[in-house]
């Protein structure tokens, strides 16, 4: 972790930003909750823990601070919330999601599944693409058996 948040406060230094220790405090929770996807509410809480003299608003600014240096990733999965994710290190782009409608987790693609696509829009379109985000949205596994088990035992009730 140590090594991380040497390689973020150097990019903060140079665009010419200071780790401070709020955002240090920041940083911190989200590398260590980095599987989590996290509400600026979320990270709030968990950053209070440590400096107990931050507040909300230190934590909203630090964290778009950390978006617009694209250290952190702003992303919503369509219920009006807006979470933050660190971006991996050396990622050139954004990473992808399967959000599940039925429990609401979130599992993390690291392949880049759009870089043929990438290149069609740029070659065809003439546009460059700087980043790109891919949600899907559906059932994760565990859902489905809870939803095929119960489909079975209603089956079993109704004989």
């Amino acid at each position: 972790m140590e090594h991380r948040l040497d390689r973020i406060k150097k990019e903060l230094h140079t665009q010419r930003y200071k780790l401070t220790p709020q955002r240090e405090a920041t940083v911190r929770v989200l590398l260590e909750r980095e599987e989590d996807h996290l509400s600026a509410e979320d990270v709030y809480l968990l950053v209070r823990d440590k400096a107990p003299e931050i507040g909300l608003a230190t934590v909203y600014r630090t964290l778009e601070l950390l978006t617009e240096l694209e250290i952190v990733d702003k992303i919503n999965f369509g219920d009006g919330v807006s979470r933050y994710d660190l971006r991996k290190e050396g990622a050139k782009h954004f990473h992808h999601h399967l959000v599940c409608t039925e429990c609401g987790s979130v599992e993390e693609i690291e392949d880049d599944l759009l870089e043929e696509v990438e290149n069609f829009v740029q070659s065809d379109w003439g546009f460059i693409v700087k980043d790109h985000r891919l949600t899907f949205h559906g059932i994760c596994k565990k859902c489905q058996d809870r939803i095929c088990s119960n489909c079975e035992a209603k089956r079993l009730v109704a004989r």
